[in-house]
């Protein structure tokens, strides 16, 4: 499986490497609502919780299906800015529509290849995002009808709750890594203009990789990135004719993830990071082996990918990958007796989840493929 940008006849200039400021503060909230996925940040997540007022740790819980399971688009500009006034000021210029569709992308869709009407305009959208963020909770399901009754209001809201980010923890984040964002930045530019885009993906991430592919129509060749993920997608560098290009984010806050933004109609993003760190041991070799043997289903493999960014209930998981509830009860019973899944109940949802301290024994190569 994996994710492709086709980039065939799209000059060089055209693919972009800076840093976002808006990106970053995207992947630090990740990292604050789900340490799980982060090894390497537990000291910080803990400080930087402990330290925020009530008031904005509320607003961050209320506002987190933006990017708690996945990252919102509208969270990774394709064209950054130099601050995150910047980044927010482009944000504003999006029109109510778009900027919703792009709010719920891949957190409330089910199909992210597929283009969805805007639920602003249409009420079966509706009622599906409505009902997704409803199993995440109670205060998710608030901040969703108000973006979706009060998009204005919301959004005024939204670039308030960043700005008290920016105050609170982020201008200090911002002054100390954007220097070594922006100088790995730099270094990919050069690399990219010295020794082309292959070495420079392979130097970005080891799950990008550049391929010439044949047309089997005999229209010719064509030219893609190649993203390998447990996840599919296809777009091109053209989905924005006024602005076709890709563009690649550097974050210190981001592994394992490998974040992919690829809405229709927007130009793709990448946001990748600069640095991992170590992870924990792995367990005993018999438990080990159980919970490989478990895995040993694709599908249970792509539940895993799924749950990992978040607890999801069974109905969620029939409708996301096309199969029946007791099929996904079953892979999920497997998943489960082997230590590998969570389960919780939230009023009339039962929750299931990946455990990642688990998954974190198994080996940093799993939990890296689950995450990217």
């Amino acid at each position: 499986m994996a994710n492709v940008i086709d980039i065939t006849g799209l000059p060089p200039e055209r693919v972009v490497f800076t840093p976002s400021p808006l990106a970053e503060l995207g992947a630090a909230l990740h990292a604050l609502s789900e340490p799980g996925h982060h090894p390497g940040l537990h000291g910080w997540v803990t400080a930087t919780n402990a330290a925020l007022k009530t008031d904005l740790a509320d607003r961050l819980c209320e506002a987190d299906i933006l990017w708690r399971s996945s990252r919102s688009d509208i969270l990774l500009p394709a064209r950054p800015g130099a601050t995150l006034a910047e980044d927010l000021d482009e944000l504003d210029k999006i029109g109510d529509e778009r900027f919703v569709a792009a709010a719920f992308e891949i957190t409330c869709s089910p199909r992210y290849t597929r283009p969805t009407p805007s639920p602003l305009v249409d009420a079966g959208e509706r009622a599906r995002i409505r009902e997704m963020a409803a199993a995440r909770g109670p205060r998710q399901a608030a901040f969703t009808d108000r973006m979706l009754t009060d998009p204005d209001g919301l959004r005024v809201w939204l670039r308030r709750l960043f700005e008290d980010c920016e105050e609170a923890f982020f201008g200090d984040i911002w002054r100390r890594v954007g220097i070594q964002l922006a100088a790995d930045a730099r270094h990919k530019t050069e690399l990219l203009r010295r020794k082309g885009l292959a070495e420079t993906l392979s130097a970005t991430s080891r799950a990008l990789s550049l391929e010439d592919a044949q047309d089997g129509s005999g229209g010719g060749s064509s030219t893609r990135i190649v993203l390998d993920k447990l996840a599919q997608g296809r777009t091109t560098a053209f989905a924005d004719p006024a602005d076709p290009g890709v563009t690649f984010l550097p974050t210190s806050f981001g592994w394992p993830h490998l974040v992919f933004a690829h809405a229709q109609g927007w130009r793709p993003v990448l946001q990748y990071p600069v640095a991992s760190p170590e992870l924990p041991a792995p367990a005993a070799l018999e438990l080990v082996q159980q919970r490989l043997e478990a895995l040993g289903h694709p599908m249970r493999m792509q539940l895993c990918r799924t749950l990992s960014r978040g607890p999801h209930s069974t109905g969620e998981l029939a409708e996301a990958f096309g199969i029946t509830s007791p099929e996904v009860s079953r892979h999920i019973a497997t998943l489960k007796k082997a230590g590998l899944i969570q389960t919780r109940r939230r009023g009339r949802y039962v929750l299931h989840q990946l455990d990642l301290q688990v998954v974190a024994r198994l080996g940093s190569d799993f939990l890296e493929g689950v995450l990217r």
